[in-house]
Order: structure tokens, then C-alpha cells, then sequence
């Protein structure tokens, strides 16, 4: 099974919309280097993110 090309731009698009709300709740002092930058995405990818992923995955 592959993504088909509408699925990818849909994919990017809320991506990119997941990008803009994290974000937007992050203090930018908390992304003054790329090492705390790369620190925060993975925390906020834990949190947020893969659990969802997880728990949508884990139905089928």
C-alpha cells in the first residue's frame, strides 16, 4: 500500500499545521539553539504526537 499523491499534500498540510501550533506554544527562549530547538521538537513529538499515532495504529 502507498500514500497516494493527494495523501501527501493532505499529509504536509497537517504537518505543517501541526509545526504552527507547537510553535506557537513554545517559548522561544526554549529554541535559541539547534540543540535545544532538536531537544524540544523530539519532547513535544513524545507528548503529542506519537501517542496518537500509537493509539490510532494499535486499532487495526
Amino acid at each position: 500500500m502507498s500514500i497516494t499523491p493527494e495523501e501527501q499534500l493532505r499529509l504536509s498540510a497537517c504537518i505543517q499545521e501541526i509545526a504552527q501550533i507547537l510553535y506557537k506554544n513554545t517559548d522561544s527562549a526554549e529554541i535559541a539553539t539547534l540543540e535545544r530547538l532538536e531537544k524540544v521538537v523530539r519532547q513535544q513529538m513524545l507528548e503529542y504526537v506519537s501517542p496518537k499515532v500509537a493509539l490510532f495504529l494499535s486499532k487495526k
